[in-house]
């Protein structure tokens, strides 16, 4: 198949190569050329430390190239930007061959998953062709070929089923769901609780604390999720929970990160400069927030997150509201 796939960050030029080796030819887009010359010619990813590109992938920055006379459009974009790459796109040409969305985020005062927006400017006649992948899936360690299982999802069984098929390795195992919302929702909002993580070690907290907050964290995704007409299954399983477990204790994880050089000191803006690369974490917490204070839900670690981002609170200052908010039963 002739792939045109968009963004060629860590996870986007991972999965590139991966098609690749699955004998796909594959355009990959990036918006920054001095990139597409470097990986065009095959010099190893200028940030990442990561080999060069398979033979069969050709690297280019202009964007209508990557998306004419391709079978299919994958997409590992930013959630901030994918609306504007979409856009872009339609002006080229009708969009009328599947879009895979790779992408984990939730946008800003929409509160829309990714696959809706693309439903939303398309067409609802578009929806059959909207698909996602997600799941818990390290770049480096995918690249190193090491087992690794996710979800894939679509509104139409077929589409599903080829998704599966076309990134299936002995390695990367594909699970199919057909539930597109919940697939989405858990990938964007575990981000979110991998920032309380990484806030609560670089306070010097331990893994009793972490173990909380992350099933708390859950409890809250959970939550959200109703809203939006997620099945709880798909939240427990790989797109939720899995995605959440390696994000969380994972130290390669940027959003943890972030969060460790919060409770350091550093300001979101410093914080994300030093790491060079996008937070989504950061992007999805006002949209969880936004969400939670139009439904009416308490997601206290959610709040304590974007207290700290959006609000300017010392994040231990944040820390001690959780304490001391009131205990009460355990509810799943």
């Amino acid at each position: 198949m002739k792939i045109g796939y968009l963004g060629a960050g860590a996870w986007g030029f991972c999965l590139a190569n991966l098609l690749a080796d699955n004998g796909h030819e594959v355009i990959l887009w990036t918006n920054r050329e001095e990139v597409a010359k470097s990986l065009d010619r095959g010099d190893d990813h200028p940030k990442l430390h990561l080999p060069k590109s398979k033979k069969n992938i050709r690297v280019t920055s202009n964007l209508e190239e990557a998306v004419t006379d391709v079978e299919m459009i994958i997409e590992s974009v930013t959630s901030a930007g994918f609306r504007e790459v979409l856009g872009k796109i339609l002006a080229f040409r009708p969009l009328e061959i599947p879009l895979v969305i790779t992408s984990k985020g939730i946008e800003q005062n929409s509160g829309l998953l990714l696959s809706e927006i693309a439903i939303q400017m398309v067409g609802e006649h578009f929806k059959s062709k909207v698909g996602v992948l997600s799941g818990p899936s390290l770049a480096n360690e995918v690249m190193d070929k090491l087992p690794t299982s996710v979800v894939c999802s679509a509104y139409d069984n077929d589409l599903m089923l080829d998704i599966k098929e076309i990134f299936s390795t002995p390695y990367f195992r594909v699970y199919p769901n057909s539930d597109v919302i919940g697939s989405s929702f858990g990938g964007a909002m575990k981000n979110v609780m991998a920032i309380a993580c990484g806030v609560s070690d670089g306070l010097g907290f331990g893994e009793n604390t972490k173990a909380a907050l992350m099933t708390r964290g859950l409890h809250e995704i959970r939550k959200l999720s109703k809203t939006k007409g997620c099945r709880e299954e798909t939240i427990n399983g790989l797109s939720g929970l899995g995605d959440l477990c390696v994000t969380c204790q994972s130290t390669k994880s940027r959003n943890s990160v972030f969060g460790k050089l919060l409770a350091e000191g550093y300001t979101p803006a410093d914080a994300k400069e030093k790491i060079g690369m996008v937070v989504e974490g950061a992007y999805s917490c006002l949209s969880a927030y936004q969400l939670s204070q139009k439904e009416k839900i308490p997601v206290p670690i959610t709040e304590a997150v974007y207290s700290i981002i959006y609000q300017g609170v010392d994040p231990r200052d944040a820390v001690e509201a959780l304490l001391m908010r009131e205990v009460k039963e355990e509810h799943l």
